[in-house]
């Protein structure tokens, strides 16, 4: 062989060798799972859910932490049992790293079980239901949002002693998420010298409330109301349409008057009062070049649902950031998503609790037209507030979870 073609050789070999160590140093694509709801009356809400999580993708370039993603979309038809379905189908068909979602409480609770069994890091990104980071608390599992109750009870001690109110009648829809929610605004604005005297319930199918409307009670000092998707904006409208508007003051949910669904809404929606753990009006840098991206690209604002899926994205990132060279996964990932602490996001600062539910900053709402838009304004701000809210950690999950039971309703007329 002559000098010229054995130089030629080696230059190949040692090119194929170099090749192959970078080959060999690049990460597998992280595969994602989503679950989240693509059919039926709460496709719109879990779209959002969708879009958050994928703008934080596309403010990555595809990739989490130098990592390419690999997104696996799962519709649960806002079904537990295809919730449960696709769940399994994620993690043994599709072999996903990681799971996000599911969309709603009652399907995030169908697959507790599963979760332990497939050992699987699992993110609840909008599923608020209260004893999955409580007494159901799993290693596998933490929650990008927060609980049902976690912003509700500061809203009951402000309704209390901030806008004075004694007499609150409850509508809202009739499903776990609902009475967890009611409850914890129940629980602190009772403590604080109030009454919740009426409470009606709406099938979570209805369209028309005109039945529930026409039970509340006139001497009540304001109603506080619990819908999501379209049956907020339909309740909204019905509500007025009975003239009940500028007579009794509504307080609501975050969920009710969601960002994405002010976009819908009218004067309907101007002047409700809600408590929750994100506005597209916060004041600060990093929220107004979250809000502008992701209008110009999805035409509409994030809100509850979207920066679910967005913070879901920011806490998979950090853990995968805490490996350094190493690929983590399993249980060494779901351990690192357990010690994120993000100083910085549109929604404030977000660390996590031993139990995996996120500590944030809870938000006073108001809804007022600013540049032609529905807003959520901010009011007040209660930071650091915990799933436990003032309470003893250990004296609180001694007590039931909050349910349509519990608290006792000790002041109905």
């Amino acid at each position: 062989m002559s000098r010229q073609r054995l130089r030629m050789v080696l230059a190949a070999l040692v090119a194929s060798v170099f090749n192959g160590s970078l080959m060999a140093a690049q990460p597998a694509p992280l595969r994602v799972g989503l679950l989240t709801v693509k059919t039926g009356v709460a496709a719109g809400i879990g779209q959002q859910m969708q879009d958050g999580f994928e703008y934080l993708l596309q403010e990555r370039g595809g990739k989490l932490a130098g990592r390419d993603v690999e997104l696996v979309v799962a519709d649960t038809a806002a079904s537990p049992a295809v919730a449960k379905a696709k769940f399994l189908q994620l993690t043994e068909r599709d072999r996903v790293d990681v799971v996000i979602g599911p969309l709603a409480a009652f399907e995030a609770v169908a697959i507790r079980d599963d979760i332990a069994r497939a050992k699987i890091p699992v993110i609840l990104s909008s599923a608020a239901a209260e004893d999955l980071t409580q007494r159901k608390a799993d290693p596998w599992m933490v929650r990008s949002s927060s609980t049902s109750a976690q912003a509700m009870h500061p809203f009951g001690e402000y309704a209390a002693n901030t806008l004075k109110y004694r007499r609150i009648a409850v509508v809202a829809e009739d499903l776990s998420f609902s009475h967890e929610t009611v409850a914890g605004f129940q629980r602190t604005f009772e403590e604080a010298g109030g009454k919740i005297v009426q409470k009606l319930w709406a099938p979570f199918n209805a369209t028309d409330f005109a039945t529930v409307i026409a039970q509340i009670r006139p001497n009540v000092d304001a109603v506080l109301i619990n819908f999501s998707g379209g049956n907020a904006a339909r309740f909204l409208k019905q509500y007025r349409d009975y003239g009940l508007k500028q007579r009794i003051p509504l307080l609501a949910g975050m969920n009710t008057v969601d960002e994405s669904l002010l976009e819908k809404m009218g004067d309907e929606a101007l002047g409700i009062v809600s408590a929750g753990w994100y506005s597209g009006a916060i004041a600060s840098p990093a929220n107004d070049r979250y809000v502008a991206g992701f209008r110009k690209q999805y035409h509409i604002a994030p809100g509850f649902y979207a920066t679910g899926g967005y913070s879901a994205g920011l806490i998979l990132e950090q853990a995968l950031q805490a490996g350094g060279t190493t690929a983590l996964s399993g249980r060494a990932l779901a351990d690192a998503m357990h010690a994120v602490r993000i100083s910085q996001s549109p929604r404030g600062p977000l660390t996590l609790d031993r139990l995996g539910n996120p500590v944030v900053t809870v938000y006073i709402r108001k809804v007022a037209r600013v540049g032609g838009k529905l807003v959520n304004t901010v009011v007040r701000e209660y930071p650091g507030v915990t799933q436990f809210w003032t309470y003893d950690p250990s004296a609180f999950l001694a007590n039931p979870v909050y349910s349509r039971d519990y608290p006792p309703s000790r002041n109905l007329d």
